[in-house]
């Protein structure tokens, strides 16, 4: 009879926060959004509670009820979902971070697994202000997977990143026109013909200035492949394409051309030129401040 008492209590304290939130959505606030996650959370707890005690035929029960009540925002498959998200953001790590997101963001992010990778998640959506559907499609190109291991190691440890820490390997580049030779011009040319997309796989506050940038040694022009901005880091990033594996020719190439933006473009105010290969396959990292990335 105790424990019949106990998990109508147990019911009663979950419809009360369903009643508060219900209420609340009804008003036009900005603060809408952040009240719903806090509930969300406060449902999930109280659902993880129930379970543990009475079992997982109890949240089954709940929802039925709750359904019946509220409708399908309470059903057995949400209240599992809230159940998770309690039991992913109670951790110190996320537990500060539970509110800065919308439900719609979290519903993505509870299907991770690797909390760190959470983490990333979160910070890029409020570094990039992304809605749900881009974080989706990030999930879904896999972008925490092809961070360096070294970058992972940073986020991890809370550490500075640079310029090019973030920046993925493989970079994916579409070839929305279905090119079946890939050359160094046509591979230039998917790129500029979805550069947005392309900036967004560097990583945050890449910005376009020029592709085939000119540059002049004595009476002879040579010309970067792409020239970029940072505008985070406040440097320029020359990048080159190259449709081959890597050549030690192809590294004095690229700091050839990092050193003269450096002397004849960057103020005093910028950071150094930082550099990019993308090629066919990495075959080793000969500096630290260029990146070579696998196609």
């Amino acid at each position: 009879m105790i424990e019949k008492l106990d998990k109508v209590q147990h019911y009663n304290e979950m419809r009360n926060v369903i009643i508060k939130h219900e209420i609340f959505q009804n008003v036009k606030d900005y603060s809408k959004e952040k009240e719903k996650v806090t509930a969300y959370f406060e449902i999930g707890k109280l659902v993880s509670e129930a379970g543990s005690i009475y079992g997982n035929n109890t949240i089954n029960e709940f929802s039925k009820k709750l359904t019946n009540e509220f409708g399908k925002t309470y059903s057995y498959r949400n209240l599992v979902n809230y159940r998770k998200f309690y039991n992913i953001f109670k951790d110190e790590k996320l537990n500060a971070l539970r509110s800065k997101l919308s439900w719609t963001h979290y519903r993505e992010l509870i299907k991770l697994k690797d909390i760190e990778e959470i983490i990333y998640y979160i910070e890029v959506c409020l570094n990039q202000h992304l809605s749900y559907r881009k974080l989706s499609d990030k999930i879904k190109n896999k972008e925490y997977d092809r961070l360096d291991y070294n970058t992972k190691l940073k986020l991890i440890n809370n550490e500075e990143s640079t310029v090019i820490d973030l920046v993925k390997n493989p970079v994916k580049i579409k070839n929305n026109s279905n090119y079946e030779i890939i050359s160094e011009k046509v591979l230039q040319k998917l790129i500029l013909e979805d550069i947005e997309n392309f900036l967004e796989e560097l990583g945050n506050g890449f910005t376009f200035i020029k592709s085939e940038y000119p540059i002049k040694f004595e009476e002879k022009y040579n010309y970067v492949d792409l020239l970029l901005y940072n505008i985070k880091f406040k440097c320029y990033v020359v990048t080159e394409l190259k449709i081959t594996e890597l050549k030690k020719e192809h590294t004095g190439q690229i700091q050839t051309y990092m050193n003269y933006i450096d002397e004849n473009i960057k103020t005093i105010e910028e950071s150094k030129t930082v550099g990019i290969i993308i090629c066919k396959k990495i075959i080793n990292m000969l500096s630290n401040i260029v990146r070579m990335i696998e196609l």
